[in-house]
């Protein structure tokens, strides 16, 4: 599959599912951990862009004193896709049907009551 394989009707941006399995295919091709061990390391992979999401927040409000500010919100709003990107790959390394299960566990999410219990 190529990038080209993956972009929607109006020609702009990657459709979401074709890019995901972009993605997986292109990091399977080239994975030195294949199996198990590579699972894992995948999914610690969102770890380290969950970290880079607190180094941006915190760059961007220069709550470190030494460094000042050093990350503007769209680097925050960057590394947040990053963390949706790597999850989805993640999850697409664990079962070919990752939209199916996302669609699923999104369903029962929203329909989760915002309300605490009585």
């Amino acid at each position: 599959m190529t990038r080209q394989d993956t972009t929607n009707t109006a020609g702009t941006a990657p459709a979401l599912w074709p890019a995901v399995d972009e993605l997986w295919s292109r990091l399977e091709a080239t994975s030195r951990h294949p199996g198990p061990e590579g699972v894992l390391l995948r999914i610690l992979k969102l770890s380290e862009e969950v970290g880079e999401v607190a180094e941006a927040v915190l760059g961007t409000t220069g709550q470190n004193p030494r460094k000042g500010i050093t990350h503007t919100w769209d680097d925050v709003q960057s590394e947040l896709c990053d963390v949706a990107i790597t999850a989805l790959v993640a999850l697409r390394t664990l079962t070919p049907d990752a939209q199916g299960v996302f669609e699923r566990h999104l369903t029962r999410v929203r329909e989760r009551p915002l309300e605490p219990p009585a």
